[in-house]
């Protein structure tokens, strides 16, 4: 393996994000704060009778687990959808970096970005609720792959789009409509009976409430088939992001 290749392109993917910290790091944290504030304070009181625990505390772990999916996505499909208009990514294809190689780097880029906004928004957690991740193992190890799915699901967004509002459409409709749908702002067990069952169909559901487990030791579904779901999407995700730079889709005329 090109260690030095490898080590150069995360440093590079790393680098970016601090040049753009104003952009990347401080609006999501601030959004979570309003969200805790204005929804998890104010009105939150009104649904703890349905989640057992202190509406606050059902709030924070989704909306981490949004931050880390937007954080991770955003990372990975802007980089390299930028590498390629502005033809930069010629540069990789040349250099001595095999498929996997550069596809690692990207990963390691959006997953840091990932991991060091959802871990600042974590603090959140005991500044509300004075607890702290029910199950820190899980915890950390669930906040990775969410990080990995979402951004190889990136890298093939950025590889498929021809224009920068490309990237948005999955975010505007795909996205948003799955998370407020998937139990990340309100237990499926408040939402009207003809959308259950739709929620059972949805794969951020699963990601969501396996990350919620992990940090309050409850859950609406069963763990296992949680992190089942959560583990197979990162894997076929990866694998196809890896295939694609493999045989050059889009990247080579």
């Amino acid at each position: 393996m090109n260690l030095t290749g490898f080590q150069t392109l995360a440093r590079r993917e790393l680098r970016r994000t601090f040049q753009i910290i104003n952009q990347v790091i401080w609006p999501p944290i601030m959004s979570t704060l309003l969200y805790v504030l204005i929804i998890g304070l104010s009105v939150g009181g009104r649904l703890e009778a349905a989640t057992g625990v202190r509406y606050v505390e059902f709030l924070i772990p989704g909306l981490i687990a949004l931050t880390v999916i937007e954080a991770s996505f955003a990372e990975s499909s802007a980089s390299l959808f930028q590498h390629r208009f502005m033809n930069s990514i010629q540069e990789l294809l040349t250099a001595p970096l095999s498929a996997l190689e550069i596809v690692a780097g990207f990963l390691t880029g959006s997953v840091a970005r990932a991991l060091l906004l959802g871990n600042l928004l974590m603090l959140f957690l005991p500044a509300f609720t004075q607890r702290w991740p029910a199950h820190w193992g899980l915890y950390l190890a669930l906040m990775v792959v969410i990080a990995v799915l979402f951004s190889a699901v990136g890298l093939i967004v950025g590889l498929w789009g021809e224009k920068w509002d490309h990237i948005a459409i999955p975010q505007t409709f795909l996205f948003t409509p799955l998370i407020w749908l998937g139990g990340a702002f309100s237990p499926v067990s408040l939402m009207p009976e003809a959308l259950r069952g739709l929620v059972q169909l949805n794969p951020f559901f699963y990601v969501i409430d396996a990350f919620r487990f992990a940090v309050l030791g409850r859950a609406e579904a069963p763990l296992a088939l949680s992190i089942g779901i959560t583990l197979t999407l990162a894997a076929g995700a990866s694998a196809l992001a890896l295939r694609l730079f493999a045989v050059g889709w889009k990247l080579r005329a």
